[in-house]
């Protein structure tokens, strides 16, 4: 099965030189093709930060070992060159921009990979035939669409409108940052099922979470648990059934 992202001892710090800690420390993961795996850990054992670093977000300074996206080092990238290699980040907290109505937005970002990868731009017509689709898809109506990007949006809303933006721009690889965070049992239903349709064999995700909720409707191939910047243990879906009846004390004790 082909591996899709790679990662090796990965180490990375957070803050300015002096102060710098290190969050991520000599982690190791792979993801192959077609499968979906999520991370559970934690608060503090560094899943958001792995996702920050992923992505390549400002104050996030990797010192060591490597991650490449379908045999590709990616670290080296800028974010924007990421994006158009296929990598998606669904942020835990969506950030609002005013006056930017949600359909320039996407339609804009889309035309740039388009660009990057020497593609024709989405006509006109495609863009709004294939939004009208999706948006319906995940309960979102015209006017939502038409409105500035998040702002005036509920915490459902905003989730909806990310998976209405992966849907439109079919990245390679998903990384889905604690997207069941606020969610009411509607929203995480309409969510989970936008990001099921997703799955594909030469698609992979990568799904941080902190409850098993989430896992029992996107049902994932691996679990893996973070803890202290490391993957201490991985395990099938049963592995997070188990966190939710004892905690991560019991499995971080065994590990110790």
């Amino acid at each position: 099965m082909r591996t899709m992202l790679k990662i090796e001892n990965l180490t990375a710090t957070v803050g300015e030189e002096d102060e710098a800690k290190t969050i991520i420390n000599g982690l190791d993961l792979e993801v192959p093709a077609g499968e979906v795996h999520a991370i559970m850990g934690p608060n503090g054992a560094g899943k958001s930060t792995l996702s920050y670093v992923l992505t390549g977000r400002d104050g996030y300074e990797v010192t060591g070992g490597s991650a490449t996206l379908n045999g590709e080092d990616i670290l080296g990238m800028d974010p924007e060159e990421r994006a158009a290699k296929g990598l998606f980040l669904s942020f835990q907290y969506p950030v609002e921009i005013p006056g930017v109505p949600v359909m320039t937005f996407v339609r804009a970002a889309m035309n740039s990979q388009r660009k990057a990868r020497g593609e024709d731009e989405i006509s006109a017509p495609d863009f709004i035939k294939k939004s009208r689709e999706l948006g319906q898809k995940l309960k979102l109506d015209a006017d939502m669409l038409k409105r500035p990007l998040n702002v005036g949006f509920s915490g459902g809303e905003k989730k909806r409108l990310e998976i209405y933006q992966m849907m439109m721009l079919e990245p390679k690889f998903l990384i889905l940052d604690e997207t069941d965070s606020g969610l009411d049992i509607d929203a995480l239903k309409t969510v989970s099922d936008g990001v099921n349709a997703m799955r594909s064999p030469d698609r992979g995700m990568l799904v941080i979470t902190h409850y098993q909720r989430l896992l029992d409707h996107i049902q994932p191939d691996k679990v893996h648990v973070l803890a202290k910047g490391r993957i201490i243990a991985t395990g099938g879906p049963e592995l997070a059934h188990r966190l939710e009846k004892e905690g991560y004390d019991g499995v971080l004790g065994e590990v110790a």
